[in-house]
């Protein structure tokens, strides 16, 4: 009979790690899907608050700045008063604004109870992980690291459909009134098994966090709004950028020189970390950027409803799932760096594959693409949070999760302001390249629409119809090209990351919060 294998043991025991996991991920699920999940609600949510299409859009935005400008407080409030109640605290708030969000009749109302809903949101996802890394022990990490990347790549990929669903189904306040028996039953389980640790009395650095939160808010901000008031045309996205460059010149020379800064500069000497961060802006700005360009795509252009573009982006789960069970196996066997080489090179390869959409064919190549991107997926994320935070020292887990997170959330902000705004003018210019050839001495006009050079006005409409959503769809096949290219140039940050020790020091490995 082989010999039980022999763990280091980890940074912060637990009684039932398993029931602790679980609730965690309940958690995790709960604010990703939140992110995306209301997207495809916001036709029925303007006409049933009273607000304009573009009003209602701040549903969206002031979530998402909200989030960002809180996600970087997770390491103080942990330190400050737990992470057992900080934990505890966010999931109460996030469930109780999640009802107020459901009840919600008019737009004020709603954005304000959004933007408490990001406020409380903010700090789940860097606690998960952070609690995650510290209930496990090393050799362990990585099957952790697995189950978490499940949460965060499964939420955006099911949300619009299960928005969408719940939407035409029952109504658009249910996509918020689903996140109470989650909560709920995630809260209870972290309550439970979760124990409580001791405090850290930090100096708030007020005047730290109000130039980083002017400088993320202002980011934000200006990736939200840009396509919308043509970018760098309109004087709002020039206060923005100013906004962005003056709040993070000041934050980062105050952070050199205060006494205890609101974000420890210390973590970022860990070069595996740096790199990490580094990395993981990259996988944002391509991969959930992808992520982003299908369901518009699927719905508007090749015309499939709500409920078959879930169903034929339920593939790409599928594959993310299948990778995330192998490489928890994997990462303590194969050298790390390597499984993130082969999650780069599969996913370069379904945006190669992607790139050869038409608008006229079927299920076939988006399933398999999909498959092989969401298979590329967990082999990229699972590795590259175990090597991100493999040499960092335990104490800093909890804001260098925070930042983990930040940077991805900004790296997917920037990756889709980049994919709307190429798709939105490449289209104008495809149109203008294919309408230029549509002339009467054309070979194909004359054999296939001789009626075009008669100028009949329903022909003209029908051919100007077929040339925009062709000029789309080259948008589109832009759009992966281009993020094909941006996951192959970063293959060579990976040499930058240090494979871990085996075994964590005796000191690390017993060490608690300070």
């Amino acid at each position: 009979m082989s010999a039980k294998p022999v763990y280091s043991a980890p940074a912060v025991r637990v009684a039932a790690p398993g029931w602790l996991t679980a609730s965690i991920m309940l958690a995790t699920i709960m604010q990703v899907l939140d992110t995306t999940i209301a997207n495809v609600a916001l036709p029925h949510m303007a006409s049933s608050l009273g607000a304009t299409q573009e009003e209602v859009t701040w549903v969206l935005t002031s979530y998402i700045v909200a989030s960002a400008i809180a996600t970087p407080l997770t390491g103080w409030v942990a330190d400050r008063f737990g992470r057992r109640a900080v934990f505890i605290t966010a999931i109460a708030g996030f469930v109780l604004t999640s009802l107020a969000c459901g009840l919600a009749v008019g737009l004020p109302e709603m954005v304000a109870f959004r933007i408490l809903q990001g406020i409380f949101g903010a700090v789940i996802i860097p606690l998960a992980q952070a609690v995650l890394l510290d209930i496990n022990p090393r050799e362990r990490i990585g099957q952790a690291m697995a189950v978490y990347g499940a949460g965060i790549m499964i939420g955006p990929i099911i949300g619009p459909t299960l928005g969408g669903w719940l939407t035409e189904v029952f109504n658009w306040r249910y996509v918020f009134f689903i996140n109470l028996p989650v909560g709920i039953i995630a809260m209870a389980g972290i309550w439970a098994f979760l124990p409580k640790e001791e405090t850290r009395k930090r100096r708030f650095d007020i005047f730290g966090f109000a130039m980083l939160a002017v400088a993320v808010g202002s980011l934000q901000l200006l990736l939200d709004r840009g396509q919308s008031v043509d970018w760098f045309n309109a004087i709002e996205s020039w206060i923005y950028l100013g906004l962005i460059i003056g709040g993070m010149w000041v934050f980062i020379v105050h952070s050199f020189t205060a006494a205890e800064p609101f974000v420890d500069l210390r973590m970022f000497a860990d070069r595996n970390f740096a790199m990490g961060l580094i990395f993981i802006f990259v996988v944002g700005l391509t991969m959930f950027s992808g992520l982003a360009l299908l369901p518009p795509l699927l719905q508007k252009l090749m015309g499939y409803p709500v409920i078959s573009t879930g169903i034929v982006m339920a593939p790409r789960g599928v594959g993310t799932m299948v990778s995330m069970i192998l490489v928890g196996r994997l990462v303590g066997v194969v050298d790390a760096r390597v499984l993130v080489c082969f999650g780069l090179a599969a996913t370069a390869i379904s945006m190669r594959l992607m790139a050869g959409f038409s608008v006229g064919m079927d299920a076939h190549l988006i399933v398999i693409s999909g498959v092989i991107q969401g298979f590329g997926l967990g082999f990229v994320f699972v590795p590259l949070s175990t090597l991100t935070f493999a040499t960092l020292n335990a104490k800093f887990r909890s804001e260098a999760t925070s930042m983990f997170s930040l940077v991805r959330n900004v790296g997917s902000g920037v990756g889709i302001s980049l994919v709307t705004t190429v798709l939105a003018r490449m289209s104008v210019v495809n149109h203008e390249e294919l309408g230029a050839s549509l002339t009467a001495t054309s070979p194909q006009v004359q054999m296939q629409m001789p009626q075009l050079i008669g100028g009949s006005k329903a022909l003209l409409a029908q051919a100007d119809q077929l040339v925009s959503q062709q000029a789309a769809m080259i948008g589109y096949v832009d759009n992966f090209l281009l993020m094909m290219y941006l996951t192959l140039a970063v293959f060579p940050i990976v040499l930058f990351l240090r494979k871990p020790p085996t075994h964590a020091p005796a000191a690390e490995a017993h060490a608690v919060m300070e």
